[in-house]
């Protein structure tokens, strides 16, 4: 019997059994790329918590929460000077590659460098000339004023960085730009923030210490680029947009405006009506959150040109299995380490200080909601690679205006526990209506019956970290706990998912993707 056989079929789904060999070899692409993604995001992660970890105890939540209300003014202008040409540099870039057509490659490069350098500048000084009005009118925290400077050359260095990193994406260099943000750019952000904030300039040596590593990865950025973009494309000097690109990146700029409400609404509401030392707090428990979907961030970026490409080839059936099995992995990955932070949340937030753990219930909610965001794994993408993008954009506008309405009637009521709610249950909504949406538009589905074994493994983990909390609740250090409930979840959920969960064709795929993923480490080291 072929090892084809042996897949799992999906729940309320037909029969979909791609070719072993076809599967094998697109696997064997998402893990060769993501692999060093994953590494990369692992590492820009694990640095960055410890590097909040000495902010927070360095700072303090109101100068914290002061830089998370200037990253809202920077996040909200940053809508309007990208013009949806970041997302349409993945698309466009590789096609204009692979169908060996410099001239139009060059004019979509040219042109958008040129139009996103003239805009970021113009909204430079939008940030100078409106962001003391928002500071003292609309937050109530006139310090702001002072640091609008730094916030202003960070979205506009921050603009280009996102677009030419979008532009490696379509030259399928992932890896190098993963070198280049999380290798490079994160330790020279961290030393330099280290080495200010020691010499006593507070927030503002934290944000000299953005401008300067964002500067250095732009120019890194520049070289490769110009590295790879072939030497015919080099030569070309016209600067124009097809019609294609402009209705695409029209669809994407929507589409970025919602993302901002979702990303950003409950920070503009809690600093209109909270102080800043509670947003600071929040933000920090936020961040935590964010480490929750580490794994389907990774798998997103290598996955969602490979969905183009099969829906074009109307390979409904390697795209059902390819989007099963990597939910199910990115669920396994990823449920060890929500679980011990929902348990164990107090004592995360204990690290950041005494002060912070007033932040756990916000982090439990938060974590729930990324409980959701991961099980349906790469919806999303699924729906905006397959030319849905305007399903996509109906769902996230409505639940924009959800969010917004439950921050707006919850913050005055509950404080940051009530925008924790309005976050997750936005979260919930818009990750299962796309779930929804795929299953309608697209005709596939993640589920099938091996998703039950994860049952058994899932609750185990969870009784042995309650007890865990339990025997160790009297324990003064509770962030030592949190560490070893972390481990122990992993230890128990995933030996036993290891010993009586997973069939054959997991294996098989877990062994891929583990041997490309200490192989990109070794490159990496040797490099």
């Amino acid at each position: 019997m072929s090892a084809a056989t042996n897949i799992a079929q999906p729940i309320f789904s037909p029969a979909l059994i791609p070719p072993v060999d076809e599967f094998r070899s697109c696997m064997g692409r998402i893990s060769r790329q993501s692999s060093i993604c994953f590494a990369g995001s692992l590492f820009a992660a694990a640095a960055g918590y410890f590097f909040k970890v000495y902010l927070a105890r360095a700072l303090g939540a109101e100068a914290l929460g002061l830089y998370a209300l200037g990253m809202t003014i920077v996040g909200f202008v940053g809508v309007f000077n990208s013009l949806g040409l970041p997302t349409a540099a993945v698309r466009f870039v590789a096609a204009y590659a692979a169908k060996g057509n410099p001239e139009k490659l060059a004019s979509f490069l040219r042109g958008s460098v040129t139009l996103l350098s003239a805009l970021n500048l113009a909204f430079a000084f939008v940030v100078l000339l409106a962001g003391p009005w928002i500071a003292s009118r609309f937050y109530h925290s006139p310090r702001l004023d002072r640091y609008l400077w730094a916030f202003a050359v960070i979205m506009a260095v921050g603009g280009l960085n996102l677009f030419l990193g979008q532009v490696m994406a379509g030259y399928r260099d992932v890896a190098r730009r993963t070198i280049i943000t999380s290798f490079i750019g994160t330790p020279a952000n961290i030393m330099i923030a280290v080495a200010l904030i020691s010499l006593g300039f507070g927030l503002t040596g934290y944000l000299v210490a953005q401008v300067i590593s964002s500067l250095l990865i732009l120019c890194l950025f520049i070289a490769l680029v110009w590295k790879l973009t072939p030497g015919s494309a080099q030569k070309k000097s016209t600067l124009y947009f097809e019609r294609e690109v402009v209705t695409f990146s029209m669809a994407a700029y929507g589409m970025a405006t919602l993302q901002f409400v979702l990303a950003q609404a409950d920070m503009v509401v809690l600093g209109h009506y909270l102080e800043a030392s509670l947003v600071g707090i929040y933000a920090i428990a936020m961040a935590l959150v964010g480490v929750v979907p580490v794994v389907l961030d990774s798998v997103n970026q290598i996955f969602s040109p490979i969905i183009s490409e099969l829906h074009a080839a109307e390979n409904r059936m390697l795209l059902q299995q390819l989007y099963s099995t990597l939910t199910k992995w990115i669920l396994i990955l990823t449920f060890p380490l929500a679980l011990s932070m929902i348990v164990f949340a107090g004592g995360f937030m204990s690290i950041f200080g005494a002060g912070f753990r007033s932040g756990a219930a916000v982090l439990v909610i938060g974590v729930i909601g990324q409980i959701v965001n991961c099980a349906v794994g790469s919806v999303g993408f699924l729906l905006l690679m397959s030319g849905n993008q305007t399903e996509l954009l109906r769902i996230e506008a409505v639940n924009a205006a959800l969010l917004v309405g439950l921050n707006v009637f919850l913050v005055p009521r509950f404080g940051i526990a009530g925008a924790a709610v309005a976050a997750t249950l936005t979260a919930a909504t818009t990750n299962l209506w796309a779930l929804k949406s795929v299953r309608r538009l697209l005709k596939i589905f993640p589920y099938h019956s091996g998703y039950f074994k994860l049952i058994a493994p899932a609750f185990g983990a969870a009784l042995g970290l309650v007890a865990l909390a339990r025997v160790c609740a009297g324990f003064a250090r509770q962030w030592e706990i949190a560490g070893t409930g972390l481990v122990l979840a992993y230890a128990i959920f995933g030996g036993t998912v290891f010993l009586f969960a997973l069939d054959q064709q997991d294996r098989t795929l877990g062994k891929l993707a583990w041997s490309r993923l200490t192989l990109g480490v070794r490159k990496l080291v040797m490099a």
